[in-house]
């Protein structure tokens, strides 16, 4: 197995107050999957990065952003057509946040402001029938704890996709693409400072649309379940690679 059998595409990069006491995305995801930045190919698309030819020794995942899918932006529109090769060759793929809905977008979905604004903080998940044969949900509780920040939504699966979970607010937290390809609009690799980070940022804002930011972030509690879903997605796929 090669030593950059992970490959992250490096969609956005946090504000700098955010980045300088948290670090940039890249860590983040390192930090989750235990997997130092050396060991990992970061290509960092929105700043002109190539993309690499899909690889189905590799793991891919596509990392939250700062944009919004319905720019259309060229870096975004190019990676939407990256994910439709990678998917024709069954690469092993995980989409957060911004790549949950560049996914849905490349793949024939609707991508949209949700109807009902944001969604931002720690919120509860909760899996849909179709989750309790999927292979890495089955062993999951009916409901988890994650932490979400995003403004806009898959409003609309791609056709055969399947939804496994919903929150309250968004109907669409966890679509299934086929043998190897997931995504998930909430972020497994926040953790509960990063979160509060977020909405410390955007505190005026929150409050000029009614919003708690203190009971937002006095709301929030660790989410290891919704960590875990992406450390599992990776040590499986990581397995196959080496019996294969």
């Amino acid at each position: 197995m090669q030593i950059h059998s992970i490959l992250l595409l490096q969609v956005g990069t946090p504000p700098a107050e955010i980045r300088d006491v948290h670090g940039d995305l890249c860590d983040w995801f390192s930090r989750l999957l235990a997997v130092p930045l050396d060991e990992m190919m970061v290509v960092r698309v929105f700043e002109g990065d190539p993309l690499p030819p899909p690889d189905p020794d590799r793991i891919a995942i596509i990392t939250g952003s700062w944009a919004m899918v319905t720019e259309r932006l060229p870096w975004s529109e190019l990676t939407a057509q990256w994910i439709r090769d990678v998917l024709a060759l069954e690469m092993p793929l995980f989409g957060v946040c911004y790549g949950h809905q560049l996914m849905a977008h490349a793949l024939g979905g609707r991508v949209d402001y949700h109807p009902d604004g944001r969604e931002l903080g720690c919120k509860r998940v909760l899996l849909l029938s179709d989750a309790s044969d999927d292979p890495l949900l089955e062993s999951c509780p009916q409901s988890f704890f994650a932490q979400l920040t995003h403004e806009q939504s898959v409003l609309e699966a791609p056709p055969g996709a399947t939804v496994l979970a919903r929150t309250e607010h968004d109907g669409h937290q966890i679509i299934r693409y086929g043998r190897n390809a997931i995504s998930a609009q909430f972020h497994p690799e926040f953790t509960p400072e990063i979160l509060s980070a977020c909405i410390r940022r955007r505190a005026p804002l929150l409050r000029s649309e009614g919003y708690d930011p203190q009971q937002m972030i006095d709301a929030i509690v660790p989410a290891p379940e919704a960590a875990e879903l992406l450390r599992r997605f990776v040590a499986t796929h990581r397995e196959q690679q080496v019996l294969s």
